[in-house]
Protein backbone atom coordinates (compact mmCIF):
# COMPACT_ATOMS: atom_id res chain seq x y z
CA UNK A 1 0.00 0.00 0.00
CA UNK A 2 0.96 3.65 -0.36
CA UNK A 3 3.35 5.11 2.23
CA UNK A 4 1.48 8.43 2.40
CA UNK A 5 -2.23 9.10 1.97
CA UNK A 6 -4.08 12.31 1.10
CA UNK A 7 -6.92 13.85 3.08
CA UNK A 8 -9.44 12.38 0.62
CA UNK A 9 -8.05 8.90 1.32
CA UNK A 10 -8.51 8.98 5.10
CA UNK A 11 -10.74 6.29 6.62
CA UNK A 12 -12.44 6.46 10.06
CA UNK A 13 -10.02 5.33 12.74
CA UNK A 14 -12.86 3.81 14.79
CA UNK A 15 -13.38 1.33 11.96
CA UNK A 16 -10.23 -0.57 12.88
CA UNK A 17 -12.09 -2.09 15.84
CA UNK A 18 -14.98 -3.17 13.59
CA UNK A 19 -12.46 -4.61 11.13
CA UNK A 20 -10.77 -6.80 13.72
CA UNK A 21 -14.12 -7.93 15.15
CA UNK A 22 -15.54 -8.82 11.71
CA UNK A 23 -14.31 -7.67 8.33
CA UNK A 24 -17.80 -8.09 6.86
CA UNK A 25 -19.30 -5.86 9.58
CA UNK A 26 -16.69 -3.21 8.77
CA UNK A 27 -17.46 -3.38 5.05
CA UNK A 28 -21.22 -3.15 5.61
CA UNK A 29 -20.72 -0.01 7.72
CA UNK A 30 -17.90 1.77 5.90
CA UNK A 31 -18.32 0.62 2.30
CA UNK A 32 -22.05 -0.11 1.98
CA UNK A 33 -22.99 2.60 4.53
CA UNK A 34 -25.37 0.38 6.49
CA UNK A 35 -25.88 0.78 10.22
CA UNK A 36 -28.38 -0.50 12.77
CA UNK A 37 -28.21 0.27 16.47
CA UNK A 38 -28.89 -2.22 19.23
CA UNK A 39 -28.77 -1.98 23.02
CA UNK A 40 -24.99 -2.54 23.16
CA UNK A 41 -24.14 0.17 20.62
CA UNK A 42 -26.60 2.56 22.29
CA UNK A 43 -24.88 2.13 25.67
CA UNK A 44 -21.49 2.72 24.05
CA UNK A 45 -22.76 5.86 22.29
CA UNK A 46 -24.09 7.29 25.57
CA UNK A 47 -20.78 6.61 27.32
CA UNK A 48 -18.81 8.35 24.58
CA UNK A 49 -21.19 11.29 24.64
CA UNK A 50 -20.31 11.81 28.30
CA UNK A 51 -16.58 11.61 27.57
CA UNK A 52 -16.58 13.67 24.39
CA UNK A 53 -16.90 17.33 25.29
CA UNK A 54 -14.72 19.29 22.85
CA UNK A 55 -15.11 22.46 24.91
CA UNK A 56 -13.86 20.93 28.16
CA UNK A 57 -10.23 20.92 29.32
CA UNK A 58 -9.18 20.67 32.95
CA UNK A 59 -5.96 20.64 34.93
CA UNK A 60 -5.71 18.56 38.09
CA UNK A 61 -2.52 17.81 40.03
CA UNK A 62 -0.50 19.08 37.09
CA UNK A 63 -2.21 16.73 34.60
CA UNK A 64 -4.02 18.42 31.71
CA UNK A 65 -7.07 16.52 30.42
CA UNK A 66 -8.36 17.31 26.92
CA UNK A 67 -11.54 15.73 25.58
CA UNK A 68 -12.69 14.89 22.07
CA UNK A 69 -9.30 15.51 20.47
CA UNK A 70 -9.26 15.27 16.62
CA UNK A 71 -6.39 13.14 15.27
CA UNK A 72 -5.16 11.92 11.89
CA UNK A 73 -2.29 9.97 10.36
CA UNK A 74 -1.34 10.28 6.71
CA UNK A 75 0.96 7.27 7.04
CA UNK A 76 -1.90 5.04 8.21
CA UNK A 77 -4.56 6.87 6.22
CA UNK A 78 -6.84 7.16 9.29
CA UNK A 79 -8.75 10.02 10.92
CA UNK A 80 -10.74 10.12 14.13
CA UNK A 81 -11.24 11.51 17.61
CA UNK A 82 -9.61 10.52 20.91
CA UNK A 83 -12.12 10.35 23.76
CA UNK A 84 -9.54 11.80 26.15
CA UNK A 85 -5.87 12.73 25.97
CA UNK A 86 -3.97 13.29 29.20
CA UNK A 87 -0.89 15.51 29.13
CA UNK A 88 1.48 14.78 32.00
CA UNK A 89 4.47 16.98 32.94
CA UNK A 90 7.66 15.40 31.64
CA UNK A 91 9.64 13.93 34.59
CA UNK A 92 12.92 15.50 35.70
CA UNK A 93 15.71 14.58 33.35
CA UNK A 94 13.32 13.83 30.45
CA UNK A 95 11.71 15.96 27.81
CA UNK A 96 15.01 17.45 26.67
CA UNK A 97 15.46 15.24 23.61
CA UNK A 98 13.56 15.39 20.35
CA UNK A 99 10.26 13.50 20.56
CA UNK A 100 10.30 13.20 24.38
CA UNK A 101 7.69 15.84 25.04
CA UNK A 102 5.54 18.59 23.57
CA UNK A 103 5.20 22.25 24.41
CA UNK A 104 1.62 23.31 25.21
CA UNK A 105 0.23 26.84 24.79
CA UNK A 106 0.60 29.02 27.92
CA UNK A 107 2.24 26.18 29.85
CA UNK A 108 5.80 25.91 31.17
CA UNK A 109 7.94 22.87 30.44
CA UNK A 110 7.21 19.89 28.24
CA UNK A 111 4.37 17.35 28.47
CA UNK A 112 3.96 13.66 27.65
CA UNK A 113 0.69 12.52 26.04
CA UNK A 114 -1.42 9.42 26.75
CA UNK A 115 -4.69 8.63 24.91
CA UNK A 116 -7.60 7.18 26.88
CA UNK A 117 -10.48 5.31 25.22
CA UNK A 118 -13.80 4.62 26.95
CA UNK A 119 -15.55 1.27 26.38
CA UNK A 120 -18.97 0.24 27.65
CA UNK A 121 -18.24 -3.40 28.56
CA UNK A 122 -15.26 -5.26 29.96
CA UNK A 123 -11.89 -6.38 28.64
CA UNK A 124 -12.08 -8.41 25.41
CA UNK A 125 -10.22 -11.57 24.50
CA UNK A 126 -9.17 -10.16 21.13
CA UNK A 127 -6.95 -7.13 20.50
CA UNK A 128 -9.55 -4.84 18.90
CA UNK A 129 -9.63 -2.29 21.73
CA UNK A 130 -5.84 -2.17 22.08
CA UNK A 131 -5.44 -1.78 18.32
CA UNK A 132 -7.85 1.16 18.15
CA UNK A 133 -6.06 2.85 21.06
CA UNK A 134 -2.64 2.25 19.48
CA UNK A 135 -3.87 3.76 16.21
CA UNK A 136 -4.87 6.89 18.14
CA UNK A 137 -1.40 7.04 19.69
CA UNK A 138 0.30 6.72 16.30
CA UNK A 139 -1.84 9.60 15.01
CA UNK A 140 -0.87 11.73 18.02
CA UNK A 141 2.81 10.86 17.56
CA UNK A 142 2.66 11.96 13.94
CA UNK A 143 0.85 15.20 14.79
CA UNK A 144 2.92 16.15 17.86
CA UNK A 145 6.32 14.74 16.77
CA UNK A 146 6.74 12.84 20.02
CA UNK A 147 6.92 9.31 21.38
CA UNK A 148 3.89 7.80 23.15
CA UNK A 149 4.77 4.49 24.83
CA UNK A 150 1.40 3.72 26.45
CA UNK A 151 -2.25 4.64 26.82
CA UNK A 152 -5.32 3.47 28.75
CA UNK A 153 -8.66 1.74 28.20
CA UNK A 154 -11.47 2.52 30.64
CA UNK A 155 -14.23 -0.11 30.83
CA UNK A 156 -17.66 1.01 32.01
CA UNK A 157 -18.77 -2.41 33.24
CA UNK A 158 -15.80 -2.93 35.54
CA UNK A 159 -15.09 0.78 36.16
CA UNK A 160 -11.44 -0.09 35.69
CA UNK A 161 -8.62 1.58 33.74
CA UNK A 162 -6.26 -0.80 31.94
CA UNK A 163 -2.77 0.31 30.90
CA UNK A 164 -1.83 -0.66 27.35
CA UNK A 165 1.80 -0.67 26.18
CA UNK A 166 2.24 0.17 22.51
CA UNK A 167 4.65 -2.62 21.59
CA UNK A 168 6.29 -3.15 18.21
CA UNK A 169 3.93 -6.08 17.54
CA UNK A 170 0.84 -3.97 18.31
CA UNK A 171 2.08 -1.15 16.08
CA UNK A 172 2.69 -3.64 13.25
CA UNK A 173 -0.85 -4.99 13.68
CA UNK A 174 -2.25 -1.45 13.39
CA UNK A 175 -0.32 -0.84 10.16
CA UNK A 176 -1.35 -4.19 8.68
CA UNK A 177 -5.03 -3.62 9.52
CA UNK A 178 -4.98 -0.09 8.10
CA UNK A 179 -3.42 -1.34 4.86
CA UNK A 180 -6.01 -4.12 4.57
CA UNK A 181 -8.86 -1.70 5.23
CA UNK A 182 -7.65 0.57 2.44
CA UNK A 183 -7.33 -2.44 0.13
CA UNK A 184 -10.96 -3.47 0.78
CA UNK A 185 -12.21 0.10 0.48
CA UNK A 186 -10.44 0.79 -2.81
CA UNK A 187 -11.91 -2.41 -4.27
CA UNK A 188 -15.37 -1.84 -2.77
CA UNK A 189 -15.08 -5.38 -1.44
CA UNK A 190 -17.50 -6.84 1.13
CA UNK A 191 -16.29 -10.30 2.24
CA UNK A 192 -18.61 -13.20 2.93
CA UNK A 193 -19.53 -14.01 6.51
CA UNK A 194 -18.39 -16.91 8.63
CA UNK A 195 -20.97 -17.18 11.40
CA UNK A 196 -19.94 -17.45 15.05
CA UNK A 197 -21.35 -16.81 18.52
CA UNK A 198 -20.28 -13.18 18.16
CA UNK A 199 -22.97 -12.72 15.47
CA UNK A 200 -25.65 -12.79 18.19
CA UNK A 201 -24.52 -9.45 19.62
CA UNK A 202 -23.83 -7.78 16.26
CA UNK A 203 -26.10 -4.83 15.51
CA UNK A 204 -26.00 -5.73 11.79
CA UNK A 205 -27.13 -9.35 12.17
CA UNK A 206 -30.49 -8.74 10.47
CA UNK A 207 -28.80 -6.99 7.55
CA UNK A 208 -25.86 -9.37 7.31
CA UNK A 209 -27.54 -12.78 7.74
CA UNK A 210 -31.00 -12.78 6.08
CA UNK A 211 -29.86 -15.09 3.27
CA UNK A 212 -28.43 -17.57 5.74
CA UNK A 213 -31.62 -17.41 7.81
CA UNK A 214 -33.71 -18.08 4.70
CA UNK A 215 -31.59 -21.15 3.95
CA UNK A 216 -32.19 -22.49 7.46
CA UNK A 217 -35.96 -21.95 7.12
CA UNK A 218 -35.97 -23.56 3.67
CA UNK A 219 -34.13 -26.59 5.02
CA UNK A 220 -36.59 -26.99 7.92
CA UNK A 221 -39.53 -26.78 5.50
CA UNK A 222 -37.94 -29.45 3.31
CA UNK A 223 -37.54 -31.78 6.30
CA UNK A 224 -41.11 -31.16 7.50
CA UNK A 225 -42.50 -31.82 4.06
CA UNK A 226 -40.68 -35.13 3.85
CA UNK A 227 -41.97 -36.11 7.30
CA UNK A 228 -45.54 -35.30 6.28
CA UNK A 229 -45.21 -37.41 3.14
CA UNK A 230 -44.02 -40.52 5.02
Amino acid sequence: MTSEYTQDDLLPLSGIQHFLFCRRQWALIHIERQWQENALTAEGRIMHKRADDPFFTETRNGVITARSVPVASYRLGLVGVCDVVEFLPSPAGRGQGEGDGVKLPNKDGLYLAAPIEYKRGKEKRDHSDETQLCAQAICLEEMLSMNIPRGYLFYGETRHRVEIEFTADLRTLVKDMADEMHNYFSRGYTPKVKTSKACRSCSLADICLPVLQEKVIAASKYINQNIEQT
